[in-house]
């Protein structure tokens, strides 16, 4: 139980706020504030080549993202945003979508773990989804799954400890097209204060829509009960999507 506990903390702590599979502990929780300043100059068109978009386009947002473990295989998750930003045909300032779910363990060992999650989310008046205008977009239901593994150490100058986490899912849309989507983590701790991640994740749009694949690095700094997150997001590839750039810092706090 004690390895189990420590790979849901390190894990956890290198979420992308999104259902994982590990789960907290009954009784924990957790809550992260996370800043996400984007901006694009240019576009993938709908044959996956970069085009110039006629002015810059700016995404801002701080999230929050909370969750509770309601017993040790089941997670309470909650999360939502604020967003502002503009392009060369809308100035935006508002609250993005709201959503609200539960992931359960239905699997693991003390090296691996597989979950499932379900979630709804209410869309708001910022971008509803990254390809889309402002304001479009009603409601959403998603289901995903998830399977995680960790390793020990690798050698005398690997990783104390490393993980790999693939997740799949489904997310229903009322107001915009289905879409499926797929995240890909890796991530190698070294000592208990460091924690290096990559991590990429992408999507399609149902019928000739928009499809995206961002590619994400970022170092993590634990400070007891505190976690310090910095990072580079970018697009490597996508069709009728930005291509979009910038920093990712976040905050967290377990309890």
């Amino acid at each position: 139980m004690r390895v189990v506990a420590v790979l849901g903390f390190i894990v956890m702590t290198a979420s992308s706020a999104e259902a994982g599979p590990w789960t907290l502990d009954a009784g924990r929780s957790q809550v992260i504030v996370k800043y996400e300043p984007m901006e694009a100059s240019q576009g993938f068109d709908e044959r996956g080549q970069r085009f110039d978009l006629p002015g810059v386009r700016i995404d801002r947002s701080v999230g929050l993202f909370a969750e509770y473990g309601l017993t040790d295989r089941v997670t309470l998750q909650v999360k939502g945003d604020w967003q502002e930003g503009k392009d060369g045909a809308f100035t935006y300032n508002g609250r993005g979508p709201i959503e609200i779910g539960a992931t359960l363990q239905v699997w693991r060992t003390d090296r691996t773990a597989v979950s499932v999650y379900g979630g709804y989310a209410d869309g708001g008046d910022g971008r509803n989804a990254g390809y889309a205008a402002p304001g479009v977009g009603q409601s959403d239901w998603e289901v995903r799954s998830s399977v995680g593994h960790s390793f020990a150490r690798a050698g005398k100058w690997g990783p104390d400890r490393s993980f790999i986490d693939i997740q799949v899912a489904r997310r229903m849309r009322d107001g915009l097209a289905d879409e499926s989507r797929g995240e890909l983590t890796f991530g190698a701790h070294y000592g208990d204060d460091w924690l290096l991640l990559g991590q990429a994740y992408g999507g399609i749009a149902d019928g000739d829509n928009a499809r995206w694949l961002l590619v994400e690095t970022s170092v993590v700094r634990h400070l007891g009960s505190w976690s310090l997150q910095g990072g580079w997001r970018q697009s490597v590839a996508g069709r009728q999507t930005p291509v979009a750039i910038g920093p990712v810092v976040a905050l967290w706090r377990r309890f």
